[in-house]
């Protein structure tokens, strides 16, 4: 796999500005030119930085970025406790931009935005860094500026970050000889998190998705597409005209603000979903499963009903129910249980019957009963258009179900 070494060479640029002749300079205007940015010294020397301030009602969409939630279920879910107990100063939101999407020691992290909320003298804000890497000969000092930003936080908020920018990062720091700075963070990813709470509803999890959909925050004709910006960061290098990069700070900027916009709201849906924020039943019923896994059944089963209250269509309202069923008999509640089991079966589910049929059979020893519902599960899958592999499994289990009970009841 190549490196980006290898590709700079490719495109006829060296690494370092001090290596170029006058004879082979680029021409084109720097990003000093394009960009308000200023000169950072660090102990590895310069590094070029581009300063945001947003104030703390600043909206992201329709959501504040200011974190005003409880962040206990989130912690739950990342398994680190830490994270209910931190304030809002205490999280950095992270991106970085780069060569390539492969990672490894070939791909360079050419700039990283970072944004914290902090103390101004206008008052509390969202303090935005992004730090450039105007040449390759200076991703020591970028790397060096940007652990001086980190060091007062104690957690990440990144998007994928766990798979791919924190390993691609780490990766830097080591080959340079720096510390890293993010060692022992608490760290938030919340593209599993986003996966968690709208796989069944919306076809992609992206973040600039999420941010439309979901946000309804769309982007400026000024957004470049995220597959472009390694080769416009080489086309940067070859001519040293910094301009077509205007759109990838842009870019980078505005995915630090959906970074913060989406902890607070989904803090706040996990936080409080019964409160009437959430609008689509499926949505509900994620949150639901996500509570079950946490073990928090009790809490489950009430977002669950709530969300079968909503509108759902029919192959979703039979997975709510039986997931919501079966919760129900691990909590003992049968009586909730067989509730939602007998409203299954008048929608016509199969699982349903069965489920009725073994509470009949091994709970109540009624066998009648049993009977009853198992035979009616047969007459549906007679009657219903049933997929060819489906009918063969149900008939199966029913015509065995059938027997065993017939044995029973004759015994009685």
């Amino acid at each position: 796999m190549s490196s980006l070494a290898d590709k700079l060479k490719a495109l006829g640029v060296k690494l370092g500005t001090s290596e170029l002749s006058p004879s082979k300079a680029r021409h084109g205007t720097p990003i000093e030119k394009i960009l308000d940015g200023q000169f950072q010294t660090t102990p590895r020397g310069e590094a070029f930085v581009v300063e945001q301030q947003h104030p703390r009602e600043y909206r992201h969409g329709i959501f504040p970025i200011r974190l005003e939630s409880p962040l206990d279920v989130v912690a739950a879910w990342a398994q680190d406790a830490r994270l209910a107990s931190f304030d809002p100063a205490s999280f950095i939101f992270l991106d970085t931009e780069t060569s390539g999407l492969s990672g490894g020691t070939g791909t360079y992290a050419f700039m990283v935005g970072a944004g914290r909320f902090e103390a101004t003298e206008q008052g509390e804000g969202f303090h935005l860094r992004q730090f450039f890497m105007r040449d390759p000969a200076e991703e020591p000092a970028m790397l060096e500026a940007l652990a001086e930003f980190l060091a007062p936080a104690q957690a990440l908020v990144t998007y994928n970050g766990k798979a791919f920018d924190l390993p691609l990062l780490r990766t830097r720091y080591i080959m340079h000889n720096i510390p890293l700075p993010f060692e022992n963070y608490a760290h938030v990813d919340l593209l599993p998190l986003a996966r968690r709470l709208w796989r069944d509803r919306l076809p992609s999890r992206t973040l600039k998705y999420i941010e439309e959909n979901v946000m309804l925050a769309p982007r400026t004709s000024e957004e470049v597409p995220g597959y472009e910006i390694p080769w416009l960061y080489f086309d940067y290098l070859r001519s040293g005209d910094a301009e077509p990069l205007k759109g990838v700070f842009y870019h980078n900027a505005m995915d630090i603000l959906a970074l913060a916009a989406l902890l607070n709201h989904t803090a706040g849906l996990l936080a409080d979903p019964l409160s009437g924020q959430v609008a689509h039943g499926l949505d509900l019923v994620a949150i639901a499963k996500l509570y079950e896994d946490l073990g928090r059944w009790d809490q489950a089963a009430r977002i669950y009903e709530h969300g079968l209250e909503m509108e759902l269509d029919e192959s979703d309202f039979a997975q709510a129910v039986q997931r919501l069923s079966i919760l129900q008999k691990r909590r003992g509640d049968l009586d909730q249980a067989i509730r939602w089991w007998e409203q299954a079966a008048a929608e016509g589910h199969v699982y349903a019957h069965v489920e009725l049929a073994k509470y009949y059979e091994h709970r109540q020893k009624d066998y009648t009963e049993a009977l009853r519902w198992t035979r009616a599960a047969l007459a549906h899958i007679n009657e219903a258009d049933f997929p060819p592999y489906a009918r063969q499994y149900w008939l199966e289990e029913l015509e065995h179900r059938v027997s065993r009970l017939e044995r029973k009841h004759a015994k009685e």
